[in-house]
């Protein structure tokens, strides 16, 4: 037996409890449905459909007995005789059955854990080819879209796989990548940066495979509707007008529309394109839509998004310490963001996340290389500077195997430094992949 799932057209009398809706008579825009694709779950949908629609495209799972092969052929008279065989009945359920979007994060019980394949250091060359090939293509996607060329959701999906394969093998070597900012660049490195920290939350979370692709996808292309955003506007010094603030809004609509327009577009990508901006209180924008109004994934997307974006130089903002970031998260939580998400994505990102520059109670400065995932105060360190904040002898210390300095005290962080001070640029680290004074290869 087989299994094709495939699209049926209804009428809309014909509709049940169960049944995934993917398709309409009519463009999604013109009704007043929010999630482009549902499972139809209580009455009310049905009456819904019913006011809007005369038909609708429900996904149907066809099951095929197959034949028993024959070893020859009948031939003769039997042959002249024997019709074409009728064709096996089908039978068509809904398929209220198959995988669906999630709208919750992932129960105990359905949770994936992961390990690290290979350390941050050895991981970095590839994560950072990674990087750069995907900020080409973000730009690419971007300045393609001003000129008129439609955005290649193929090369988008590779892009990604490449982002989520190195965060599967090593979840820290490309967050050291997103604390490298250029304010000239923050519209690609942002949705870039999305991608990578949305993906690296969804492992935290415990998604499978398939779902932190789809995470990730959504994060590369949430802001994709600021390519229709003049840059006189995007990249204004300053405080926009009333106008120019409307303006700005709208890339979330400009968004949605662009991503519905490809013929191969993911329909998930597209709602968080237009919700990432929603709030749970109903203050958000464009729809005002209330906490279950928000599809799930477009909860995840507006966290990472607004890390991002508040640990970022901006045209009109200065960039802010991780720890801000974290505790501007946590004071908006069950009104801005998700309660239950932000809590998880401030213990996924740790008080001291890979690639902040930070100081010792000794006064010895260091760089944080990785966490580790059950004691996130205790990372792994590279010292850079000594005591007296001059270039000292370049070593890797683990806080979580209670490492000491030169006089036997254990190492404590006092606070995290903004990069540069010091002369301490994380820039120098990556460029030398992390290979310290004395070494001939990267540590690990």
């Amino acid at each position: 037996m087989s299994k094709t799932v495939k699209e049926l057209e209804v009428t809309v009398d014909q509709l049940e409890l169960g049944m995934r809706v993917v398709r309409l008579d009519r463009p999604w825009i013109e009704t007043d449905f929010l999630m482009q694709g549902f499972i139809i779950q209580d009455q009310s949908d049905i009456d819904a459909l019913v006011r809007q629609c005369d038909s609708v495209y429900i996904e149907a799972i066809y099951e095929t007995v197959a034949k028993p092969e024959r070893r020859e052929a009948p031939k003769g008279l039997f042959a002249r005789r024997r019709s074409v065989p009728p064709p096996v009945k089908v039978a068509v359920q809904p398929a209220g059955s198959l995988k669906k979007a999630r709208v919750a994060r992932p129960a105990a019980g359905e949770k994936v854990t992961y390990i690290n394949k290979i350390n941050t250091e050895r991981e970095l060359p590839a994560a950072r080819n990674a990087y750069s090939s995907a900020k080409t293509v973000v730009k690419n996607i971007m300045e393609g879209i001003r000129i008129g060329r439609m955005l290649d959701m193929n090369q988008a999906r590779e892009t990604v796989d490449h982002i989520v394969d190195s965060i599967l093998r090593s979840k820290d070597a490309l967050a050291w990548l997103t604390k490298i900012k250029d304010k000239d660049e923050y519209t690609a490195e942002h949705s870039l940066n999305v991608c990578i920290l949305s993906a690296t939350f969804a492992r935290h979370l415990g998604h499978d495979e398939k779902e932190i692709r789809e995470i990730a996808l959504c994060g590369l292309l949430h802001d994709v509707g600021k390519s229709k955003i003049p840059d006189e506007i995007l990249n204004k010094e300053g405080r926009f007008t009333d106008e120019e603030f409307d303006l700005m809004r709208q890339h979330t609509t400009f968004g949605r529309n662009l991503l519905m327009s490809l013929p191969n577009a993911d329909r998930i990508a597209i709602d968080v394109a237009h919700s990432h901006h929603e709030r749970l209180d109903g203050n958000g924008y464009p729809r005002g839509l209330q906490a279950h109004q928000i599809p799930y994934n477009a909860k995840v997307i507006a966290l990472t998004d607004s890390y991002d974006a508040i640990t970022s130089s901006r045209c009109y903002d200065r960039a802010r310490a991780s720890m801000e970031a974290l505790d501007i998260i946590y004071k908006c939580k069950g009104t801005q963001f998700d309660d239950e998400l932000a809590l998880e994505f401030i213990k996924c990102i740790g008080i001291y996340p890979p690639g902040s520059v930070v100081e010792f109670t000794n006064g010895e400065v260091g760089i944080i290389v990785s966490t580790d995932e059950k004691n996130k105060l205790r990372p792994r360190v590279i010292i850079v500077l000594d005591a007296d904040k001059n270039p000292g002898r370049e070593r890797i210390v683990d806080l979580n195997k209670g490492a000491v300095d030169d006089n036997q005290q254990q190492y404590i962080i006092a606070r995290e430094i903004p990069n540069g001070q010091f002369g301490v640029d994380i820039r120098d680290y990556l460029k030398k992949g992390l290979v310290i004074q004395g070494q001939s290869k990267p540590l690990g």
